[in-house]
């Protein structure tokens, strides 16, 4: 299926606040002392936002390496957005990847806080950028 231009927009605003939902849930979840849970949601909340401006680009990945590849390809490379951003996706996925499959993962509030801070930096940023792209 191919998406017009008005329904890329309409899905990048669906997608961002999700994003934001999301990044709320993280939040809510580490004032609980839910530690795991913030960093699933943290990672969750930027997945939505790399997707969000992703399909303005035209690229709709699934697999979550997909999304990193094309963050890197489409938005980096051209130099939309700051190479820092593909290497704090990865490290959210790699922390929300420890918590959701690891045993012995050893997770704590600094994580899941830095996880929160890196997330909504990233939101913010993505946000941005975002706004540059839709007419």
């Amino acid at each position: 299926m191919t998406l017009g231009p008005q329904d890329k927009r309409n899905l990048s605003d669906l997608r961002m606040s999700k994003a934001l939902e999301f990044l709320e849930d993280a939040r809510a979840n580490l004032g609980e002392g839910r530690y795991r849970t913030a960093i699933n949601r943290s990672y969750y909340a930027a997945l939505s936002a790399a997707r969000s401006i992703l399909i303005l680009e035209g690229p709709n990945p699934e697999p979550h390496d997909g999304v990193v590849t094309m963050l890197g390809l489409r938005l980096v490379k051209p130099g939309l957005l700051p190479v820092d951003v593909v290497k704090d996706f990865k490290l959210l996925l790699s922390r929300r990847t420890d918590v959701d499959y690891g045993d012995f993962d050893t997770i704590d509030r600094a994580d899941a806080e830095d996880s929160g801070r890196i997330t909504g930096d990233m939101i913010d940023l993505i946000e941005r950028t975002r706004k540059t792209l839709v007419p």
